[in-house]
């Protein structure tokens, strides 16, 4: 009797550069775990310190202000208009004209955000008066907002100048120091908490001072690996060098794409602002959680594979772009996917047992996880989009993402209009969600035009297994979720034993079903590792 043939292919071998990705979006994905799990720790040293009281909404609101414009003018930027350009220079151009750019980039960057920070401090007041017009009924909260903002603007010079210096040694293919890099910013902010906050009049000033230092460790732990990459910085003022030139016009419809983008935050801002103390709070701890799946996902390939898409650019292999950016987006989905189930079932026990402490009371573990399970519905659109923009800026296109940045905003202005009243702070986030992902479609349709149509049929069995494991783990997770334990105070250490054995099997189930079904996406992540 004849054996069935098997429901789909045998995995293929990923080629030597999709290995490279990957294992290089995995040293990302470690150092980012070891920079969330800090960064978690800072959080939660915050919220039992300052709960989500008056001090806590005025330092999240100042905070926002220099880390959009770190979006904008600093890693969001560096990463859409710098990499292509510099890898095309490593590629085409010799040492020097190649060293000559970086430091052009580098002299002009350090003037640019000087006088963004000069401007920021001047002009705080009315920063604070448009971003939170709900803070206007409170003059206290106002003005501690308008202080821990002038006290933070520094921060924007130090994370600009890391961006490029972490843009530099991404192009030469060095990921770990900039990978590494946060960890410093969050030990130093934890440091800060501890031991500068309890001998100030306001601790929240503490926090502010930290948040500076840490970005100056962000970029001073960079300077030896670039100097061992034979790329030491200097100053060298030219703006009519042709590579700074090209880097502008590219950067120019970023700034303003990535300005949308930060457009729906301030937008949440506004709107939160005029709902209950502590709606602000909620969000920005529910996009915390947010944050961790997706830095070790999504933004760790994207930061990967961007490098790779701009060589192929360079070559002029655009033929070869389809298979990368569907790969990119099959190991997005096989990772996202699970990670919104497992956030979305068990939202309560880990705000409760990471955040619930001394200021942080039931009722804010309650807030934020309205705000984790609404950001968790649109985790794989936030996590696809990184790989689908950093398509387009390998292409040197940055216009089409802004476009479409535009059609996403209107989105999501209307619905935070509709939502708000119904789910309040919730609503926002489920804007914020739907508008991410009307706004990856779009990209994406337009990317199939330009470049030719993915392997839809690998995409879709892809996705079609992803969802029948993500299945079978949300049932271990709901398990969990349904246990009085996460409403009763204490008994942390059997809360952390049940939450953290429910994950590890949920992880061993969801990677044995992907075993049985035979997955390309597991059979490369191994293959990656075992064939150096």
């Amino acid at each position: 009797m004849p054996q069935p043939l098997p429901p789909h292919p045998p995995p293929i071998p990923p080629t030597c550069e999709e290995g490279r990705i990957l294992r290089a979006s995995v040293l990302i994905s470690g150092a980012t775990l070891l920079s969330r799990i800090l960064g978690f720790a800072r959080d939660i040293v915050l919220a039992r310190f300052f709960g989500a009281g008056m001090a806590a909404d005025a330092f999240f609101v100042a905070y926002r202000i220099p880390n959009m414009l770190r979006e904008l003018f600093a890693e969001g930027s560096m990463a859409a208009a710098f990499i292509p350009v510099f890898s095309e220079y490593i590629k085409k151009k010799s040492p020097k004209d190649t060293k000559e750019l970086a430091n052009t980039a580098f002299t002009t960057l350090l003037f640019l955000l000087t006088l963004v920070c000069i401007l920021g401090i001047i002009g705080a007041p009315a920063i604070i008066y448009v971003i939170a017009l709900g803070f206007a009924d409170n003059p206290e909260k106002q003005a501690l907002t308008i202080q821990l903002t002038r006290m933070m603007f520094p921060y924007l010079i130090l994370i600009g100048l890391s961006a490029l210096v972490m843009g530099i040694l991404n192009s030469v293919r060095s990921f770990a120091a900039p990978a590494f890099a946060p960890v410093m910013f969050n030990l130093t902010i934890i440091a800060c908490a501890f031991f500068l906050a309890p001998q100030l009049e306001n601790p929240i000033y503490g926090i502010a001072v930290g948040v500076v230092l840490g970005g100056a460790a962000q970029f001073f732990i960079q300077l030896p690996h670039l100097r061992r990459a034979n790329f030491p910085l200097s100053f060298h003022w030219n703006l009519q060098h042709p590579g700074v030139k090209r880097i502008g016009t590219l950067i120019i419809p970023t700034i303003f794409g990535l300005g949308i983008t930060q457009a729906n935050l301030l937008i949440n801002t506004i709107l939160a602002s005029f709902l209950a103390t502590g709606s602000i709070t909620f969000l920005f701890y529910g996009m915390r959680l947010i944050h961790f799946p997706l830095g070790l996902v999504g933004i760790a390939l994207a930061t990967a594979i961007l490098p790779s898409l701009s060589a192929l650019t360079a070559d002029d292999a655009h033929d070869k772009l389809n298979s990368r950016i569907e790969f990119g987006l099959r190991h997005v989905f096989f990772l996202m996917i699970p990670a919104t189930v497992g956030l979305i079932m068990l939202r309560t026990p880990l705000i409760h047992l990471f955040f619930e402490h001394g200021e942080f009371t039931a009722e804010a573990t309650t807030g934020t996880a309205i705000a984790v399970a609404f950001y968790a519905i649109g985790l794989w659109a936030f996590g696809s989009i990184r790989i689908v923009t950093s398509a387009f800026y390998a292409l040197q296109d940055t216009r089409t993402p802004v476009r479409v940045a535009m059609l996403a905003l209107f989105c999501n202005v209307t619905l935070s209009l509709a939502l708000i009243g119904p789910l309040k702070h919730g609503g926002l986030a489920l804007a914020t969600s739907i508008a991410t992902m009307l706004n990856v479609t779009i990209l994406l349709f337009f990317l199939v035009k330009r470049i030719g149509p993915l392997d839809w049929q690998a995409l879709i069995r892809s996705l079609l297994r992803t969802i029948v494991a993500s299945a079978v783990i949300a049932i271990i997770c709901r398990w969990i979720a349904i246990h009085d334990l996460w409403i009763q105070p204490g008994n942390w250490t059997a809360k952390a034993i049940i939450l953290g054995t429910g994950v590890l099997v949920s992880i061993v189930t969801y990677i044995g079903i992907h075993i049985l079904m035979r997955s390309p996406e597991l059979a490369a992540l191994r293959r990656a590792f075992v064939k150096q």
